[in-house]
């Protein structure tokens, strides 16, 4: 009987160490962020110097007008750039997946502008809005339009392209890599039975890709949400609060306003929203998973 309990406590022991890391790595940064947020919290004081708020904080931003913009602004950006970059990034794939000479030298073009720092993105996209000599507004000048103040005017949508500049390949790469490794067999026994290259892609190779697609999409969308430096160097967040994301605010929070209590309970209300869509689309992706099952079994019953 001993042998036998150890032999069914093997694996947790191995599993152990890593366990124990995820709890200091992971899980009391968290915990020890929730306890602030119910806690009157200045820089200057330990965490057990200051004063217990309770659900203060939080009340505190459910009447925020700058709170609210600046979650408003969060949500319309990520949900924007995510859907642009989704398709873009899913059609490009799409595009290049064939054996054309030279091929592999553009995919990995177009996977260049991921490689590059956050804040030189910032810098580079920002002397390219620039109102006097940035290069829109040469362009613009050059083909007899009025130049446009960018970041002045649309500022929110400067910050959109280039984000999506600089993730598509992200998108991209994903997508490319869950195309190549579809069955060939389904793809054959489509083109048999006579399916034309734009049903193949609604009908085999979008929904054998989706569950690759969920969580790339997943994996973006929660990076959106965290977005700093490049919304930093471009805009500073501003004109006024229009481009200022819950990222931004929580680092403004907490640096200029010097209030880590309210702070760490804006984190957590944009964690309880990241565990939600994160939670709904793992549902999806288990959905997707079983369909794409049913019909990848079924292509292989007519091949």
């Amino acid at each position: 009987m001993p042998k036998q309990r150890l032999n069914r406590l093997t694996p947790y022991m191995f599993v152990a160490p890593a366990a124990v890391v995820m709890l200091l790595a992971l899980f009391y940064p968290i915990a020890y962020m929730i306890w602030g947020s119910f806690r009157d919290w200045d820089p200057s004081q330990s965490l057990s110097e200051t004063e217990f708020v309770g659900l203060a904080n939080y009340a505190k931003l459910l009447v925020d007008p700058a709170f609210h913009t600046s979650f408003w602004v969060t949500l319309v950006f990520a949900f924007t750039v995510v859907a642009v970059e989704m398709v873009i990034g899913v059609g490009l794939a799409l595009l290049l997946d064939r054996n054309i000479r030279g091929m592999s030298v553009l995919r990995t073009l177009f996977i260049l502008p991921m490689m590059i720092a956050p804040v030189v993105v910032g810098l580079v996209w920002r002397y390219m809005f620039h109102q006097t000599y940035g290069t829109f507004n040469r362009f613009l000048e050059a083909v007899g339009l009025p130049t446009v103040d960018w970041l002045g005017q649309n500022p929110l949508l400067s910050v959109i392209i280039a984000d999506i500049w600089q993730w598509t390949p992200f998108i991209f790469i994903l997508s490319l890599a869950a195309l190549q490794s579809l069955p060939r067999s389904a793809l054959e026994a489509a083109r048999i039975d006579g399916a034309t290259g734009w049903q193949q892609v609604i009908h085999i190779k979008l929904p054998l890709m989706m569950p690759v697609l969920v969580v790339t999409m997943l994996l973006r969308l929660i990076d959106a949400f965290k977005v700093l430096e490049v919304i930093l160097v471009l805009t500073g967040g501003g004109p006024g609060l229009s481009t200022e994301i819950l990222a931004l605010r929580i680092a403004r929070t907490a640096r200029e306003f010097r209030e880590l209590g309210e702070a760490a309970a804006m984190s957590n209300y944009l964690l309880m929203l990241l565990m939600v869509l994160t939670l709904g689309m793992f549902a999806f992706t288990r959905w997707q998973e079983a369909r794409a099952r049913r019909l990848k079994f079924a292509a292989e019953e007519e091949g």
